[in-house]
């Protein structure tokens, strides 16, 4: 499973302004342009309106599994935002399985950058697909402002047990050798209005766990 997006230039400057205004502990009262969002709505609220949003069913064949640990937080709303970023990863690999680059399930839990990057990587398995297991772990998700309507999330993805496989010739590959298979997905993410957290930016760095 080495084969992985390029991020544009323009979506890592996004996700490098994102990442420093979180670190920074920037202050953020207003909606940040983000189409959608919800000004004024309490946590609660936003929650609620999470658990009625159609979310798409992803389903994965047992040829292929990704486990995650650690997907868990306090806050109902981050909790929300983890639930939503693990499906979009699922959904990205539900894509590269059905051939298919621009996915319903992976645009639903995509913003626009993050949908890019996301079609050029399943674009990059054609004639492949992917068998295996992986394990997504280390959950780092914290909030950019004080409107709690966009996030960081950080976690990493152990792809030891992950091979591409040839729908022709059957043949597997994994991690290349000098490459570690432990790679880690920076990501930005946008609450919508109706509560549902769209990953917009997307960086990986193998090696980077």
């Amino acid at each position: 499973m080495a084969r992985r997006t390029v991020t544009t230039a323009a979506a890592l400057a996004a996700s490098a302004a994102l990442l420093l205004t979180a670190c920074g502990g920037g202050d953020d009262s207003s909606s940040d342009g983000i189409k959608g969002a919800d000004k004024g709505s309490s946590p609660s609220a936003s929650a609620s309106a999470a658990s009625k949003a159609d979310r798409p069913v992803i389903e994965l064949p047992k040829t292929f599994q990704a486990d995650f640990e650690g997907w868990t937080d306090s806050d109902p709303e981050l909790q929300t935002a983890l639930n939503d970023g693990k499906e979009r990863l699922r959904a990205s690999y539900a894509a590269i399985i059905d051939g298919d680059p621009e996915a319903a399930s992976m645009s639903f839990y995509s913003g626009q950058g993050a949908m890019s990057t996301g079609s050029a990587w399943v674009k990059g398995y054609k004639g492949l697909t992917i068998v295996g297991e992986v394990k997504a772990y280390a959950p780092e998700i914290t909030y950019i402002g004080k409107t709690k309507k966009r996030a960081t999330l950080f976690y990493c993805v152990d792809e030891s047990k992950g091979f591409s496989k040839d729908l022709k010739t059957g043949e597997k590959a994994g991690t290349p050798k000098g490459e570690s298979p432990k790679v880690q997905y920076r990501t930005s993410l946008g609450r919508e209005a109706n509560g549902v957290w769209k990953t917009q930016t997307v960086e990986t760095k193998p090696g980077g766990c």
